[in-house]
């Protein structure tokens, strides 16, 4: 890695982060997801998403359907410690941990709505790189904050140098206009308000009537005030002037929003300001945050503990955490995004404050850690959160695995549809590969999907003849236009009708993306034990069914499961 920076006289340079291997991305592949029914539960309604795959591949292929949509996306990403944790291996090379973190950043640009904003947990190993690398994506102008979270309570007497008691929270927006919401108003903040004076407008606080422009900056705030209670007249310093034009002035003392001190003989003014008037408004957020108000490392692990006694998850963050995110970045029904869902924190929160959220998670872990406590939120488990939010259970969610690459090399070495695909899936997958939404009609076969309104595309593995495009043709409204994808078709299809282009499968796709890759992972970032029964290679039949296990038990209120599996 080094830095670069514009030096006079030479041209296309610019100051940059560059390290091994940047600009040599990877062509994602965009597969398709498949429900699991098995795995789903709760509402079979509910939008919310637990993605099983390769991030990478899911955030790609998130991207038709969630692009511009995500309020607010919440990572915590394998730190580069080189430490090892059980379900963490994140002692990576720098380069490496840069050029795969950086091409999850673009897509996930590209899934922020316009007044969606990033949050990316990291510490001091990769902080300042990842800084730099977030404004070229970015933009340095949609850098919001570096918010400190002080995820300890005491220090680690076994430190060697300094007890790191801080992680950070980088925050970026899409847009520079967007903004946080408030904070409710705490009990700490409130207690600062009292009522001296018995005021009927309530407990007050009183705030300076002057501010840090000097009479050069803003000479109309350099006026005289007269004291009601000893007649003195009073000038601000002509280096800090008051802060509010005479005429505001005036208005505040017709209203008595003036205090001069208990005795009221105080050397300069000060303004009442009521806490009936900004609890309604809130607080604005603070770039440091304490351990009392947002939690540490010591309740994530307690909240942890009382999910899974037995696997519980080394690395987790507490719920009082995402709370906080999760209450700046975005408002009921919108939707939260977490690609390294890791114990699935940012999901169970999200669920409880009532926003739509998606959460991918590589590996068994999926199953073992997410689903099952995700299973628990729904069904009303009352840790973390629940209790102050008032969490009583309810909605549900769709376990969705990411399908097999679409096409492999045979002995031969040449390039073939994989053949685990079947004709459901292979339509919505080619698809998608084309940029159309799979949509099938169910009273017109060859309409599968469409890019608009009057274009479509239609898949087959049967043999295409000159008839069978004829006849699709006669059904044609005016202004239509087809695309047919097939594995073999009779000669003189190409070009037989105008509106309707063939193409052959697999030749139109290969140099399209990198097919016959499932793993884009920061060098295997989720190491949990495999099942073998979910292993593709093993599998010879249907491979979307969940191995048996006890069935958990349901809320009262879950609606029984789908066992229709969807494909998107």
């Amino acid at each position: 890695m080094d830095h670069r920076m514009s030096i006079p006289g030479e041209k296309h340079r610019k100051l940059e982060l560059t390290w091994v291997g940047k600009g040599q991305e990877h062509r994602l592949e965009p597969r398709i997801l498949i429900e699991d029914p098995e795995l789903s539960y709760g509402d079979d309604k509910a939008e919310n998403l637990l993605i099983q795959g390769d991030n990478l591949l899911a955030l790609k292929a998130l991207e038709q359907d969630f692009s511009g949509k995500i309020k607010c996306v919440y990572i915590d990403p394998p730190y580069n410690t080189g430490s090892a944790f059980e379900h963490y291996d994140d002692g990576l090379e720098h380069s490496l941990w840069l050029d795969l973190i950086a091409q999850r950043l673009k897509i996930i640009k590209n899934l922020l709505a316009a007044d969606g904003s990033l949050w990316i947990s990291i510490d001091d190993n990769e902080c300042h790189y990842l800084k730099v690398l977030c404004d070229e994506i970015f933009g340095r102008a949609n850098f919001v904050a570096n918010v400190v979270w002080e995820k300890k309570y005491a220090a680690s007497n076994d430190a060697l140098q300094f007890s790191v008691s801080h992680d950070y929270i980088l925050v970026y927006s899409k847009q520079q206009s967007w903004r946080p919401n408030k904070l409710p108003r705490s009990q700490k903040s409130d207690s600062a308000y009292k009522n001296p004076d018995n005021d009927i407008r309530g407990p007050w606080q009183s705030d300076n009537y002057t501010c840090n422009k000097s009479i050069t900056e803003r000479p109309n705030l350099y006026y005289p005030i007269v004291n009601p209670n000893n007649g003195e007249v009073i000038y601000p310093k002509k280096t800090a002037v008051w802060r509010y034009s005479q005429e505001t002035h005036l208005d505040h003392q017709r209203k008595g929003l003036i205090y001069w001190g208990a005795s009221g003989n105080n050397s300069v003014p000060r303004f009442k300001r009521f806490l009936s008037e900004v609890s309604e408004k809130g607080s604005i957020p603070e770039t440091i945050w304490n351990w009392e108000e947002v939690g540490h490392n010591q309740d994530a692990k307690r909240e942890q503990l009382q999910l899974n006694s037995e696997t519980p998850f080394t690395t987790p963050k507490p719920e009082r955490l995402l709370e906080r995110i999760i209450t700046l970045a975005t408002n009921p029904g919108d939707w939260v995004l977490d690609s390294f869902l890791g114990s699935g924190t940012t999901a169970a929160v999200a669920h409880k404050m009532g926003r739509r959220w998606i959460g991918v998670e590589l590996g068994e872990h999926a199953r073992t850690h997410c689903q099952a406590r995700l299973r628990k939120v729904v069904s009303g488990e009352q840790g973390g959160i629940s209790k102050s939010v008032g969490w009583r259970g309810g909605g549900g969610f769709r376990f969705y695995r990411l399908a097999p690459s679409l096409l492999r090399q045979d002995d031969r070495g040449l390039w073939v549809i994989e053949p685990r695909y079947n004709a459901e899936m292979l339509a919505a997958a080619m698809a998608k590969q084309a940029g159309f939404r799979y949509a099938p009609d169910p009273e017109v076969f060859w309409k599968q999907g469409k890019s608009s309104e009057k274009d479509h595309i239609y898949t087959t593995t049967e043999y295409l003849t000159g008839e069978m495009l004829d006849r699709i043709r006669e059904q044609m409204s005016e202004g239509e236009s087809l695309l047919v994808a097939c594995t073999r078709f009779e000669s003189g299809c190409e070009g037989r009708h105008a509106n309707i282009s063939v193409k052959k499968i697999p030749q139109m796709l290969i140099d399209k993306c990198e097919f016959g890759r499932d793993d884009y992972s920061l060098k295997n970032v989720i190491d949990m034990p495999r099942d073998p029964s979910l292993d593709w290679g093993q599998q010879e039949v249907e491979p979307w069914v969940a191995p048996e296990e006890p069935e958990p038990a349901k809320a009262p209120e879950a609606k029984p499961q789908n066992p229709q599996r969807s494909l998107f």
